[in-house]
């Protein structure tokens, strides 16, 4: 799929020399969601709002749907919805009237119809009347989604977009981003929710220290780094892994009653079969056995160990 999103080698420095971005490359295609992760301070928030033109960046380019946002910024930004983490809404006006106001900012003909469409694709329709200030904060942050949207961008940037809400609203808030991309449009979201990418992401970028360290889809990612530890349960505990075992690199349950061991899905030979029988001349006895396959959360806290 053709990139409606380009960053090329993009770099944000401020006055006392500190690099918020360093040489950023990235594509993001149409119609996809992108997950982007990142520590407190890895330069989600400041990459977003500099292609979305808020901040200036010191160098690189950016275009959006082959518009420089440099040079042709107003064409750029007329394509870009952008939903920020902070609720900031007029607390009484109401809702229709609020998204109908976000309309008009981007030049676009009064449309009631369009803005129903919009407040009906979000469950908000029949709160249309209703005054900011009485919706609750999952009602507020569709209405930011629908302000967002009110002017028919392609491209759509969630910056932590269920932040504070509650786990039974935020995969709520997964089912309309969803809805969304049904309808075409390419969606860009930053989180802290790792669950969340997991959840509703077709491609991951993980960004530490202003540097993007990856860019893949997540099926392949999880495939490729993604590893699997058998927990086995022993009958009697240990007080220490036996010295025949040693190589193995097992880990000891805390209340030794049982051993974890690690191996690669990727591997030509996983280990397990002669884990096994060492393990029984070792006369131990084995109660139960469990896999488990890393999570996106063990690669992601793997990545970004490194770059510490």
């Amino acid at each position: 799929m053709p990139a409606i999103v380009s960053v090329q080698n993009l770099r944000k420095a401020y006055a006392g020399g500190f690099e918020a971005l360093k040489s950023v490359n990235l594509d993001i295609e149409d119609g996809e969601i992108l997950a982007l992760l990142g520590p407190n301070g890895a330069g989600k928030t400041t990459l977003i709002s500099t292609i979305c033109g808020i901040t200036v960046p010191t160098s690189g380019r950016i275009t959006v749907g082959g518009h420089d946002t440099q040079t042709d910024f107003r064409a750029a930004r007329k394509l870009i919805g952008l939903v920020p983490q902070e609720i900031n809404l007029e607390p009484f006006e109401t809702v229709f009237s609020t998204v109908s106001f976000s309309r008009g900012l981007f030049g676009k003909p009064r449309d009631d119809a369009k803005v129903e469409e919009i407040l009906k694709q979000l469950s908000l329709h029949d709160k249309k009347d209703n005054k900011i200030m009485m919706l609750s904060g999952g009602m507020k942050r569709r209405v930011l989604i629908a302000k967002a949207l009110a002017h028919e961008p392609q491209v759509l940037f969630l910056d932590e977009p269920t932040a504070g809400v509650d786990v039974e609203l935020r995969k709520d808030m997964w089912d309309v981003v969803a809805g969304l991309k049904a309808s075409g449009v390419t969606i860009i979201l930053t989180t802290h929710y790792i669950e969340e990418a997991e959840a509703i992401a077709d491609r991951i970028g993980v960004i530490s220290k202003g540097e993007i360290l990856l860019v893949q889809d997540k099926a392949d990612l999880m495939a490729q780094m993604g590893r699997k530890q058998i927990q086995i349960e022993l009958a009697q505990a240990v007080d220490d892994i036996p010295d025949a075992l040693k190589s193995y690199a097992l880990e000891r349950a805390d209340d030794g009653l049982s051993l974890i061991y690690s191996y690669d899905t990727t591997g030509e030979r996983t280990g397990i079969t002669t884990l096994l029988n060492d393990l029984q001349k070792t006369g131990l006895q084995m109660k139960d056995l469990q896999t488990r396959q890393s999570s996106l959360e063990d690669i992601f806290v793997d990545l970004v160990k490194e770059t510490a």
